[in-house]
């Protein structure tokens, strides 16, 4: 298998929400195939950065998208996270 993939881990903990927000870290760690220090790590910049909210539910975390979030880099800065998702999540 390639070393490289097209989308970020960021891209890849989104696409993990899309098909449940109710997802544990270490489900979208195994999923994702890193720690999961870095999912929370991701999670807390996507929350940071706008891309999602956090709720708290007893002692568990949801999450829920924001979708009409643009892109962050230039050339894609016309699209928004939910097209993107649309485009490559089941």
């Amino acid at each position: 298998m390639a070393e490289w993939t097209f989308l970020t881990n960021h891209a890849h903990v989104l696409v993990c929400l899309f098909d449940d927000e109710s997802l544990r870290v270490r489900d979208i760690a195994d999923r994702v195939g890193i720690t999961e220090r870095a999912v929370v790590r991701i999670l807390g910049e996507l929350v940071e950065g706008g891309y999602l909210e956090k709720f708290r539910d007893g002692r568990r975390n949801t999450y829920r998208i924001l979708r009409e979030q643009p892109l962050r880099h230039p050339l894609e800065s016309a699209h928004t996270v939910g097209d993107l998702l649309d485009s490559v999540a089941d």
